[in-house]
């Protein structure tokens, strides 16, 4: 029976079916595209103006168009991606301390951006390229499939409260698109100060059959070296606050 021909029988006032039909609509969006970010407007540095004025056109990467990141870097090293970087400083240290790889740094806070290009012709860094636009749009549609010898996903936003869970990066959805994008042995490594999240993430990538665990115990892993501790997790670590670290490898 038509919705109408209901509304009519059942003399349902239309203030309530409109608030029915917004309430099913909005609850049944598919959550593989339920955006897991906020855009934040921030306070941009002089500094940061700067290279961002300067520097955007040389780093930054256009999401709308097809590039050969082979081309891009002038080599075919090893490919990292890094989801939500923040500042960059992490990426920085890590790009530099590893010129035998690429990386592939994706933001969407336009101060962030500024602030890595900056560290980037600070350390004069040949090795790091940006997008200032949504991971998943780019994952999707600007990386190749089985391109990747890692993805790192280092302090996403947990979403603590169980309403908006939803709203989580990592979702069954998001391991699909890495099992896509990872070439075979290529790793995801996710770190989260929160660790209902850890758990979280566990639960998803131990049932995904393209995933394997790289924990001896099957559960997080201990920092490796090649992850900066950032300032932040630096002042948590100092009041007792815990980190987890969670690494898979594509398989």
């Amino acid at each position: 029976m038509a919705l109408a021909a209901v509304v009519t029988q059942l003399a349902v006032p239309p203030f309530y079916v409109y608030h029915f039909i917004i309430f099913m609509t909005f609850e049944n969006i598919e959550p593989a595209r339920i955006k897991s970010f906020v855009r934040r407007k921030g306070r941009v540095t002089p500094g940061q103006h700067f290279a961002l004025e300067n520097h955007w056109e040389r780093y930054c990467l256009d999401p709308k168009m097809d590039v050969n990141f082979a081309d891009v870097f002038g080599n075919d090293a090893p490919l990292i991606v890094e989801i939500g970087f923040g500042n960059g400083d992490s990426l920085a240290k890590m790009a530099a301390e590893n010129p035998d790889k690429n990386y592939i740094g994706i933001e969407v806070h336009r101060p962030g951006v500024g602030h890595l290009l900056m560290k980037i012709e600070e350390m004069q860094l040949s090795n790091v390229r940006i997008y200032c636009h949504d991971a998943i749009e780019v994952l999707e549609q600007r990386v190749p499939n089985e391109s990747l010898a890692g993805l790192h996903l280092f302090f996403p936003d947990p979403w603590h409260k169980k309403k908006h869970h939803k709203r989580r990066i990592v979702r069954d959805s998001f391991v699909e698109l890495l099992a896509r994008k990872l070439a075979p042995n290529g790793y995801f490594h996710a770190a989260t100060d929160w660790e209902n999240y850890a758990e979280w993430m566990l639960e998803i990538l131990n049932r995904a059959p393209n995933f394997k665990n790289l924990s001896p115990t099957q559960t997080v892993c201990e920092r490796p070296d090649y992850r900066p501790l950032t300032k932040f997790e630096q002042r948590g670590i100092r009041l007792g606050h815990g980190v987890w670290d969670v690494m898979f490898k594509r398989v």
